[in-house]
């Protein structure tokens, strides 16, 4: 799935490729992308004819596209979303679902959703120019300048949950998924499964810190892509898988020191991590009761 840097390189391409264009046709070609807008197909094509596209913004893994009355038009990736911004000439990619011709868009082009297994989709948020009411409750990611990193640091050390769930919870901290997670735990030597309170304050700042170093590193490289599946607007792959250091890597020794990186699986998914450097945290001794 897309994570952060993914989608913050393609907010940026939206950013110069359509800002200032208006809207002029909106064709659905399929309608399960826009199955979360109460409009229906039509309705969501009927109330983007003739607006005009104000901005491109991102909140964790979402982005959305101010438009010129106050609404906007908010997307998520899914699993294998992509948001092309092509000349009309092209032709249709073989999973496009939803395209907008737009008036006024860089080199006269056209913005298509693309979508293999359509776990992605597309709605209006009514009024949702500056924040979309449907992602209000999604924190702020470690890129964004208003995140508050002694907010996160105290709420991580008062959960018994392991840090690695914390990192994925989008309430607390968007934008980080597996991908990442595993490289900046990597990176801090902590085990994905230690719990939160049994970190000190300095261990969960450079936890986050290095969070988020991993994620520009990405971002420099266009995000990371192991197949086709992600590209940015122009429909190029990412390179940053050339630089993991534990994700996708089971059984390759670990740059340090050596020891193969395990895999084991986590909530539907695998976590990689290096058994010597970040060790797995010790059972909790259980309390035991003095007898009344």
């Amino acid at each position: 799935m897309p994570e952060l840097p993914e989608v913050e390189v393609v907010r940026a391409g939206l950013e110069r490729h359509v800002v200032g264009a208006t809207v002029t046709h909106v064709e659905v070609l399929h309608p399960r992308p826009v199955r979360r807008d109460p409009r229906g197909p039509e309705g969501f094509a009927a109330a983007l004819v003739g607006r005009r596209i104000e901005a491109a913004s991102r909140r964790g893994k979402y982005l959305w596209l101010p438009l010129d009355n106050g609404d906007a038009l908010l997307g998520h990736l899914g699993m294998s979303g992509q948001i092309l911004v092509q000349p009309p000439t092209a032709p249709d990619e073989r999973h496009l679902r939803v395209r907008f011709t737009l008036e006024g868009a860089d080199e006269g082009r056209e913005m298509r959703f693309v979508d293999q297994r359509m776990f992605g989709g597309l709605s209006i948020s009514t009024g949702g120019a500056d924040l979309p009411a449907e992602i209000a409750h999604i924190a702020r990611d470690p890129l964004d300048p208003e995140f508050d990193d002694d907010a996160f640091v105290r709420t991580v050390r008062k959960r018994a949950s392991g840090v690695k769930r914390q990192l994925l919870n989008q309430n607390l901290v968007s934008g980080v998924g597996n991908i990442y997670a595993d490289e900046a735990l990597w990176r801090a030597r902590i085990h994905g499964e230690r719990p939160g309170d049994r970190l000190s304050a300095t261990q969960a700042r450079e936890l986050l810190g290095h969070a988020r170093e991993v994620m520009v590193s990405a971002l420099g490289q266009g995000g990371t892509s192991f197949d086709a599946l992600y590209v940015n607007v122009n429909g190029e792959s990412g390179y940053f898988d050339r630089s993991l250091h534990a994700y996708g890597r089971e059984g390759e020794p670990c740059e340090r020191c050596g020891t193969p990186i395990r895999r084991i699986a986590f909530m539907n998914r695998s976590s990689y991590f290096c058994p010597v450097c970040q060790p797995a945290p010790r059972r909790r001794r259980p309390t035991v009761l003095a007898p009344d």
